[in-house]
C-alpha cells in the first residue's frame, strides 16, 4: 500500500506563519510523525508540497497507477481550485482532504471546499493531529477495498 501526501500553498511555512491558527509544528515534523505511523503499519508513504496549483494537479495525476490513496491539504486552493477538484475526480483514487484549522469556524470564504465533494471525506480542525486521523481513515479505506477485492476473487473462484 502506498499513500501520497500532497500539501498545498504556504504549508511550507508551518511553524512560522500564524501560530495562533496553525500551531508551532513545522511541516517536516508532521511528515516525520506520518512516516513513523506508516512504517509501523507497513505502508509506503511519499510527500509533496508546492505553492503552485499546476504542480499540485500534476502530482495528483502522477498518482494514477502509483499510489493507492491520497491525503491532500489543498490549503487556500480548497476554496478556489476547480482544477485540483477535477484532477482528484479524474484519478478516482481514494482521497482524504485534511486541514489543520477548522475551516468551518474561520472566515466565511473558507467554509466551502470545492475539493471535499470528490473525496472520501474531510478531516478539519484537530491541528497537526488531523494528519494522523487522515492516515487512520485512509488505512481503513484501503483495507476495506483490499477485503472487497479478496472477497470478489473468492466468489469468482467458487463460481468458475
Amino acid at each position: 500500500m502506498k499513500i501520497m501526501v500532497i500539501q498545498g500553498p504556504n504549508l511550507n511555512m508551518l511553524g512560522v506563519r500564524e501560530q495562533n491558527v496553525y500551531g508551532p509544528m513545522k511541516l517536516e515534523q508532521i511528515h516525520e510523525q506520518m512516516r513513523a505511523f506508516a512504517q509501523q503499519n507497513g505502508v509506503e508513504i511519499e510527500f509533496f508540497q508546492s505553492n503552485l496549483e499546476g504542480e499540485l494537479v500534476d502530482k495528483i495525476q502522477e498518482c494514477l497507477g502509483d499510489a493507492d490513496g491520497i491525503i491532500i491539504n489543498p490549503a487556500a486552493y480548497t476554496h478556489t481550485s476547480i482544477a485540483i477538484r477535477d484532477a482528484v475526480a479524474a484519478v478516482a483514487i481514494p482521497t482524504v482532504e485534511v486541514h489543520i484549522s477548522n475551516i468551518h469556524a474561520r472566515e466565511e470564504f473558507r467554509h466551502k471546499s470545492l475539493i471535499a465533494p470528490v473525496c472520501a471525506g474531510q478531516i478539519s480542525g484537530f491541528g497537526p493531529f488531523s494528519y494522523h486521523l487522515a492516515m487512520v481513515a485512509m488505512m481503513q479505506i484501503l483495507n476495506e477495498i483490499k477485503a472487497m477485492k479478496e472477497m470478489q476473487k473468492q466468489q469468482q473462484a467458487q463460481q468458475g
